[in-house]
């Protein structure tokens, strides 16, 4: 008897998934265990495996199209099966149907973990670094999937920098490989004084951005508060931390610890929208924006509160890698209650951010500039970081949010109180 695969739903706001790749063709054999395809939903591109052993007999989602969760995926049985009328019987529900029944979930169930577009990277990640990928006898270490991709456009499996664990080539290493030829140079794709453009396919986390921006800034009425803190005590006393060895301790990691012992003297911040009730939390669990490929993603540093700064640095960079390189679990990026963004590593001295509902709150934390401030009554050098607290102002008053940000500058300009 065949079975049937249907579109399954790989996140908790997924309505459609977006065949990114078959790694099987219609007559394979499939084994349970298998990966048949990877599925890109709103959040990110997973690898899917079968749970059937048998042929594959039909496609039901080509490579680049979208089906609703439920459609029928694919059917795997015994060869030479028919499935017509299987098919015929089968059709899962319309996206229109699987769009209202989000719409009808207890808002209460429902968290959605991908950040406004204003919200970038928030930690240092170093990109994957190229090894070659192979041994000593030749043999290139190399994913079944990069070396069909490889074969399929004509690439030399050989001629491609492995990014992957111990080197290994993987999909995106495929992907991403333009041979230098003397005719592309520079890789330049445009001729001067002729018009060109490329479309590009809108992706299913870019269109989650796209309308969780909407309903964030056009259905909370966001208002904004700007500080600025001294940051020539945090400056030293992150260069003495340093001098230990095996300590690495970066700005964002003191912001972040900051952040977290801030809301807990200050709730009414730490507070979710959910329509009917404003949720206070007693927990702390800040969400860290990280820009990928497609997007942005929000790993989360749970109970960050209770964490050292070398806990709080090394959770982010874990997670901003797995971030890039498609990895996180859903456990990773659920239940933020406060998100911070970071662009002062891009020498953005400040900016505002729009709020990641249903949290209250975001604050935007620009880069340490010095400029000439006033010390006892004299004029001497200082270096100041901006930060701007944008707030949902359903949930937080401007008292509350100024109060926020005193617990905050308090924190940052006497880090020593951090580690008490």
């Amino acid at each position: 008897m065949a079975e049937i695969i249907y579109m399954p739903k790989l996140s908790d706001t997924m309505t459609e998934g977006v065949v990114a790749e078959w790694t099987k063709k219609v007559g394979d054999t499939v084994a349970s265990g298998e990966i048949l395809a990877e599925i890109e939903t709103d959040k990110a591109t997973m690898e899917f495996e079968s749970f059937f052993d048998g042929v594959l007999l039909y496609i039901g989602v080509e490579k680049g199209n979208a089906a609703p969760v439920n459609e029928i995926l694919a059917i795997i049985g015994e060869k030479g099966e028919d499935v017509t009328s299987i098919i015929a019987n089968a059709k899962g529900p319309s996206i229109a149907q699987v769009k209202e029944e989000a719409k009808t979930t207890p808002v209460q169930e429902v968290k959605e973990v991908v950040a406004p577009v204003s919200a970038l990277i928030v930690a240092e990640v170093k990109a994957p670094v190229a090894i070659p990928a192979s041994n000593s006898n030749g043999r290139v270490f190399a994913s079944p999937l990069a070396k069909k991709i490889a074969e399929e456009k004509g690439i030399d499996i050989n001629a491609v920098a492995g990014t992957g664990e111990a080197g290994r080539i993987v999909k995106r290493d495929v992907d991403h490989y333009t041979p230098y030829t003397p005719a592309n140079g520079t890789f330049t794709k445009s001729v001067p004084g002729v018009e060109s453009y490329t479309d590009e396919t809108v992706s299913q986390m870019r269109k989650t951005i796209a309308r969780r921006l909407s309903e964030s800034k056009f259905t909370a009425p966001h208002f904004y508060l700007t500080l600025d803190i001294d940051m020539d005590n945090a400056i030293n006393i992150r260069q003495a931390m340093n001098l230990v060895e095996g300590v690495k301790v970066s700005f964002n990691d003191m912001v972040v610890k900051a952040v977290a012992l801030s809301l807990k003297k200050n709730p009414t911040v730490n507070s979710s929208w959910l329509g009917d009730v404003i949720r206070r939390n007693n927990h702390v669990h800040i969400g860290v924006a990280v820009a990928v490929e497609d997007g942005l993603l929000v790993p989360v540093v749970r109970f960050a509160d209770t964490k050292s700064l070398m806990e709080i640095g090394a959770e982010v960079k874990v997670y901003a890698q797995k971030a890039k390189d498609k990895k996180l679990q859903p456990s990773d990026w659920e239940g933020n209650t406060f998100t911070i963004s970071n662009l002062g590593m891009f020498g953005i001295e400040s900016f505002t951010a729009i709020v990641n509902t249903p949290d209250s709150c975001i604050l935007a934390v620009g880069g340490i500039k010095e400029i000439p401030v006033v010390k006892n009554g004299m004029v001497v050098p200082g270096n100041v970081m901006k930060v701007t607290l944008s707030c949902d102002h359903r949930v937080v008053d401007g008292a509350s949010g100024a109060a926020f940000l005193q617990s905050f500058k308090q924190y940052m300009e006497n880090p020593v109180m951090m580690l008490l």
